[in-house]
């Protein structure tokens, strides 16, 4: 169904009774795959920029291979998150090139290098954190950003952050990472007139509700210029500071 009308597309624009920017437009929303168990978007780059990322939580380890190679073998690029090792050692042995982040729990695809844009700046407050700042710094980096990382500046010794002056007034967007009381990024907010993503985390003890918290805490920054997303969506953040830096 969808090849006859890929066909018709460009049988269209063959005898030029459609447009170019016609078609491209038509085929932005077709196709897709049905796995049975998935519906793979290859055509979400076109529409988006980037492909469609496999988010593995709660999937199976086979459902995870079989998305992966279907993914890989239609896009230059595949990211996949929430991945297990187990799930990596799997996709290893049927996918070449893919790259895991034990840290990230990331894996990456990249078979076209691309020359890197712009500077995105991930920071945690604390070592804890780095695990959701290294997903975050995964995605961006696969989206074909400069990235560089500053980790462990959080506000109980404010003079490591402030040492990095120039790292923070070198970069386009900020991506703050913060567990605990989550302030981080309002403080850099009113040091630093930069776009900031902020992120909480679901580090801490009992007060910090698993992330609620320091959550509620970004969300209502006084310094102008912050946006949070949802608790450990490194992923969120890494994908919209890229839309800003772009």
């Amino acid at each position: 169904m969808y090849e006859q009308k890929i066909r018709k597309i460009l049988s269209g624009v063959a005898n030029k009774k459609l447009k170019v920017d016609e078609a491209v437009k038509k085929l932005k929303f077709m196709p897709f795959e049905d796995l049975g168990f998935a519906k793979l978007d290859h055509h979400r780059a076109l529409r988006k920029g980037f492909p469609e990322v496999v988010f593995c939580q709660n999937k199976t380890t086979e459902q995870v291979v079989s998305i992966v190679r279907k993914m890989a073998l239609n896009n230059a690029d595949v990211l996949a998150t929430r991945v297990t090792e187990e799930m990596f050692n799997e996709v290893k042995k049927h996918v070449k090139g893919a790259r895991y982040s034990k840290i990230s729990k990331t894996i990456t695809i990249n078979k076209n290098k691309k020359p890197k844009k712009g500077k995105i700046l991930v920071l945690s407050a604390g070592t804890s954190d780095i695990n959701v700042a290294e997903e975050a710094a995964v995605v961006a980096e696969a989206m074909g950003n400069k990235v560089e990382r500053l980790y462990d500046v959080g506000v109980a010794g404010l003079h490591r952050l402030l040492s990095n002056k120039e790292k923070l007034e070198d970069a386009n967007v900020l991506v703050i990472v913060a567990g605990m009381d989550g302030v981080l990024p309002s403080v850099v907010s009113g040091l630093f007139g930069k776009p900031i993503i902020a992120v909480p985390t679901s580090v801490g003890y009992g007060a910090s509700f698993r992330g609620i918290a320091p959550l509620l805490t970004m969300l209502n920054a006084c310094s102008p210029g912050v946006v949070a997303v949802n608790i450990d969506n490194g992923f969120g953040a890494g994908y919209f500071a890229s839309m800003i830096n772009k």
